[in-house]
Formats: structure tokens, sequence, C-alpha cells
């Protein structure tokens, strides 16, 4: 192995190394959610603006910009998790220590729970992506901009995919649990950064909270709005047009 190698395997087997693995990767898990939160909400500009958003994703680069940005991600990702297992069985290896023992029993129930959250942020994931990644559904998956058939509808597939009040509990759950493991992570994060201190801490926490409340509501609020028919598909202006159009002729006739 070369010196370089013997590095980065020397800074993965060291827990601070891990740590800031965890962190650097939760900093671009953070960043991805917010970009992806105020992309899902062009939904309230309209059928066109989320669907020329949608369009320009999955064209940027001539489609391989999108690739590359998932392969990043999924990275991010996959990194994030096994560190994260990592330094949790490194910790209950520990605890035969007085001094991790101490640790454990004083973390708040938020630490402690930071696994479980995890694997259902885990499983949440993978079930929005072959919901509305993948389109498991063929009805999601068959579904065709009315004003240009040749794009997908994605404005129409997420009013139609929130249709079934299971899927919205779900997600309203999901979301739920995932906002609490993002609140401690971004205290965590700022912690092993080295940012984190008795003058800080008020205002990192304040930080945390109002992140993951803005993240909470703006995820949750299409689901929820549609499962009450608030945000629904309309159709297209020109169809909408065409039918006060005739329904103007039946009138006058």
């Amino acid at each position: 192995m070369n010196a370089l190698g013997k590095a980065l395997l020397g800074f993965w087997e060291s827990s601070i190394g891990k740590k800031l693995i965890v962190a650097v990767t939760g900093i671009m898990l953070v960043g991805f959610l917010v970009a992806h939160m105020v992309g899902n909400l062009l939904i309230f500009q309209g059928r066109e603006s989320l669907n020329d958003y949608a369009y320009f994703l999955h064209h940027f680069l001539h489609g391989w910009g999108i690739w590359i940005f998932r392969l990043g991600l999924i990275g991010a990702f996959t990194l994030h998790i096994i560190a994260t297992i990592a330094l949790v069985r490194e910790n209950r290896s520990a605890r035969n220590s007085r001094y991790a023992y101490d640790a454990t029993v004083q973390a708040p129930r938020s630490s402690r729970m930071m696994i479980w959250s995890g694997l259902t942020v885990l499983g949440f994931v993978i079930f929005h992506i072959l919901h509305f990644t993948i389109r498991v559904d063929p009805d999601l998956a068959a579904m065709k901009d009315p004003m240009d058939p040749s794009r997908h509808d994605v404005y129409g597939m997420v009013i139609k995919g929130f249709q079934n009040p299971i899927v919205v509990l779900f997600y309203i759950v999901a979301i739920s649990f995932f906002c609490t493991h993002l609140n401690h992570g971004i205290s965590s994060l700022f912690q092993t950064l080295g940012l984190r201190s008795e003058k800080t801490r008020w205002v990192i926490g304040k930080i945390g909270i109002a992140v993951t409340i803005a993240l909470w509501l703006g995820f949750l609020s299409i689901p929820f709005l549609t499962s009450v028919n608030i945000l629904k598909d309309k159709g297209s202006p020109e169809k909408s047009a065409a039918h006060g159009a005739s329904v103007e002729e039946v009138v006058k006739s």
C-alpha cells in the first residue's frame, strides 16, 4: 500500500476521521435537502414551472448532470451511513470503560435514538426513490405533460402520487422521524467541526431548530395540501381555456 493509501486508511480507522466524514457528508446532504425542497415548492407555481425545472435537471449537461449529481449524492449518503454505524459500534465496544458508560448514560435520548431514526430515514429514501424516481407505479410512470407530451408530467405525478392516504401518512411519519434525526445531526455536526462552544451552543441550537422546521413544513406541505384537495391538478391552461370556451358556446346556443 502506498503512502496515500496508508494515510486514508489511518484517517478512516480513527474516530475523529469517521466523525469528520459524518460531518462533511452531513453538510452535503443538508444542502441537497434544502435545494430539493426549494425545487419541490415550485409545484405551487403550477405545472409549467415544476415540469420546466424537472426537464432542466434531466437534460443538464446532455443528461449527464443528473447522473453525476446522483452518484455523488449516493456516495455521500453511503459514507454517512457506514461511518455512523462504525462509530456506533465503536461506542458500544467502549462501554466496558467507566468513562464510556457515563457518557452513554448522560447522552440525550435523541442521541441514542439516532441509529433508529437513521434506519427509518433509509427506509423512507428507498420508498421515495421507488415512488417518484424509478416510478414502479405504471400509472405514475406513464404520465405525460398535457402542454408538451414529449416530456414527463412531474406536476401531475406528484398530485396523483399523494392521492393515497396511506402514502401521505407514511410521508408524514417518515419525514417527522427524519427531522428529529436532522435536528440532532446539525448540532453534532457543529460540535465535530469544533464550532460549538458554550457561547455558540444557543445559536447553533436555534439554527438547527429553524432549519428542521423549515424542511418539515416545506416537505410536508405538498402531501398534506394534496390530501385535503387544496393542491390539485386543474389541467393545462390550454385545456381549461378550451373547456371554458365550450361551456360558453353551449350557454350561448
